[in-house]
């Protein structure tokens, strides 16, 4: 099936050439059958015209290609091989009426099933790219039933049949399906696509081009929204990323602080298009870099998705070894600045066929993306798959309404999952590709809904911004779940968090004690953006913090498993600073008697002293205390204040 006219228009000049050159290529199939041996008109003149056509067609240069063959029709109406070549013109163009009307008028003229094979299977796609799957049944069962030798095309109407089927069984109505296109202010240029966001949803990052050709000036640009949630109008998002040359179609961490985008020329790369890296600090991003041959190779790369955290990188690849033409790769990062060997996602995902614009959710367990390889409404439609344990269930189409007989290339979900963001052009023909918004229907929402916990991190003594490590922590598996840095410049930090999970977060950086923060998403429905600055104390003498991520069953002493996230941040630090002394002390509320909460609060104090010395900290630098209620941080009057009152505290000594 040839790429659509509306995803050439989607991609970088570079590949617009490329596919060009492939879009001949296929065009040339069906006359191995409608030859010049052939040809069903004897009058001369049409022949020539008919044949000075398809030197125009085969260039793309489809206005003159249809004037030479209107002319030939005008020297002979009967004459089938120019109804169908004009037909293809017009179907490459997406002028669907005119081409199924020429088809339909060659068809007419003609009893060799020879020919008329091949209008059954172009009228069989036609009809499909339009929505009328009845028809397109019709005419791909004739043609399937007339054909036995192509192999390739029976395959393909195999393909066409299912979508049709599947289409059938699962329209649904478009009355809850409102797109609400942005206003002028973001939708300022030519043409603007492939819309990005970060996870608070502060920034709009996307691909403008200057004017309506393939060659005019690809940039980034990029919208944030005002005190009043207002778009502002979109600014270059840097001179350092966007140049003379085109930029393409990118990806932006949850955070906004790293910038994967797409280059094709002007910059030293590996083959066609490479993806390059920028990083911001305060308002300044850096000079991209290339992301180096462990992703990049010499053929085609472009449409990356990086996750929340920036360590996991999707992208789109028509390298050799892949299962299709384009297929889906993902490479993690090892080390800053080193990423693993790219690795094909592999038949599950990828099918013999295309499969374009990944996009991992920040949820980290959802990725979408687009492929003609799989049962659906026509054309590119979009799927879901689910990461459990490490693998991706079988993708799932999005349904309708989100998915139409039209192709559907990418879409951006937001992070508590009820609506997306999409470009889409105003008319079939019309090269203006604009940016809409809409609002996900229910039963399509993702499974696992995200929030996220942003603010800045300060040194607790003179308020300045600190450059520290932070890190999320599913405590009922201990598993490191993804892990960001805090701007050195500003100190702001942003961290999602995902339904379905106990989290522990934890702030370090050396010469400071750590902080730590708990979150219960397990079953929380209710989901709301938090604001939270964190200040970090210096690791000196009465420096102290509470362990919140420390857990005990009523009235007992011994550690749960999902406190060992938080004792082996207790054990790293430990390690870092060997020199100092620490005080482990237990607290309770005021329920029950003074010596009974004592001794429970020294017995917790002292199964934490254990789990340090299994971990190689020596006794003598935990000093372990139980002060029972002695100590409250806040009154008992309430379960609330109760419950912090009932502790596990950790406190610098001194060397």
């Amino acid at each position: 099936m040839a790429l659509s006219l509306k995803l050439h228009r989607l991609l970088t000049s570079f590949e617009l050439m490329r596919r060009a050159l492939l879009l001949c290529g296929w065009f040339l199939l069906p006359m191995v059958v409608m030859g010049q041996p052939t040809l069903s008109s004897s009058n001369k003149k049409a022949i020539a015209l008919y044949a000075e056509a398809d030197n125009y067609r085969v260039r793309g240069q489809f206005k003159q290609a249809v004037e030479l063959l209107n002319q030939a029709l005008g020297k002979d109406k009967k004459f089938v091989e120019a109804w169908y070549r004009r037909g293809m013109v017009y179907k490459d163009q997406r002028e669907f009426a005119r081409a199924t009307q020429d088809f339909l008028e060659g068809l007419k003229l003609t009893a060799d099933v020879k020919k008329q094979k091949v209008f059954w299977f172009e009228l069989g796609e036609n009809y499909l790219l339009e929505g009328n799957y009845n028809q397109s049944l019709e005419y791909l069962n004739l043609y399937l039933k007339a054909e036995v030798m192509s192999r390739g095309r029976i395959e393909q109407a195999v393909m066409w049949r299912s979508n049709c089927e599947f289409a059938l069984r699962n329209q649904r109505s478009l009355s809850d399906f409102r797109p609400r296109m942005l206003s002028d202010t973001v939708n300022a240029f030519a043409m603007q696509y492939f819309p990005v966001l970060t996870a608070d949803e502060q920034e709009l990052i996307f691909t403008r081009r200057k004017g309506a050709g393939n060659e005019d000036d690809e940039d980034l640009v990029i919208s944030r929204k005002n005190a009043s949630g207002q778009w502002t109008a979109p600014q270059s998002i840097s001179p350092q990323i966007n140049s003379e040359n085109n930029e393409g179609t990118c990806t932006v961490s949850a955070d906004g602080r790293q910038i994967i985008f797409t280059s094709c020329r002007g910059r030293s790369g590996y083959g066609s298009c490479d993806l390059f890296l920028s990083e911001k600090k305060g308002d300044q991003w850096s000079v991209p870099v290339n992301m180096g041959p462990s992703i990049n190779s010499a053929a085609w790369e472009s449409q990356p998705s990086l996750s929340a955290d920036g360590r996991e990188l999707y992208f789109v690849s028509d390298r050799k070894g892949g299962l299709g033409g384009r297929d889906l790769y993902v490479s993690y990062q090892i080390d800053k600045g080193k990423w693993t060997k790219a690795e094909n996602l592999g038949p599950v995902i990828n099918t013999r066929y295309d499969e374009i614009s990944p996009f991992i959710h920040v949820n980290g367990r959802t990725l979408f993306f687009a492929s003609n390889g799989r049962p659906g409404f026509g054309g590119y439609d979009l799927y879901r798959s689910e990461r459990d344990d490490g693998k991706w269930s079988v993708p799932e189409n999005f349904g309708a309404p989100v998915n139409t007989y039209e192709d559907q290339f990418s879409l951006f979900i937001t992070t508590d999952g009820r609506r997306g963001y999409y470009s889409h052009e105003k008319e079939l023909n019309d090269n203006s590709g604009r940016i809409y918004e809409i609002g996900i229907p229910q039963e399509l929402q993702i499974k696992y809904r995200s929030n996220y916990v942003k603010g800045m991190v300060r040194d607790k003594s003179d308020s300045q911004p600190l450059r520290a490590r932070i890190e999320l922590f599913d405590i009922r598996q201990n598993k490191l779940v993804s892990f960001v840095e805090s701007d050195s410049v500003t100190g702001a930090y942003l961290m999602v968090l995902t339904q379905g999970a106990e989290y522990a977060l934890y702030v370090s950086r050396p010469g400071y004690l750590f902080q730590n923060l708990y979150f219960n998403y397990v079953e929380s429905e209710h989901l709301a953006p938090i604001v939270m600055d964190i200040s970090l104390e210096r690791a000196k003498e009465g420096a102290a913090v509470v362990l919140n991520n420390i857990f005990f069953d009523y009235n007992k002493f011994d550690l749960k498993e999902k406190s060992y996230s938080q004792l082996d941040e207790v054990v790293r630090f430990m390690q870092e600073n060997p020199a100092l002394r620490v005080e482990i002390s237990g607290h309770t509320d005021n329920q029950g008697s003074a010596d009974y909460n004592r001794q429970l609060s020294l017995k917790r104090a002292q199964a934490v002293a254990s789990y340090l010395a299994t971990k190689g900290v020596q006794p003598q630098r935990v000093l372990q205390k139980g002060y029972g209620a002695d100590k409250p941080i806040t009154d008992n009057d309430t379960e609330e204040g109760r419950q912090q009152n009932r502790r596990i505290e950790f406190r610098v000594l001194g060397k």
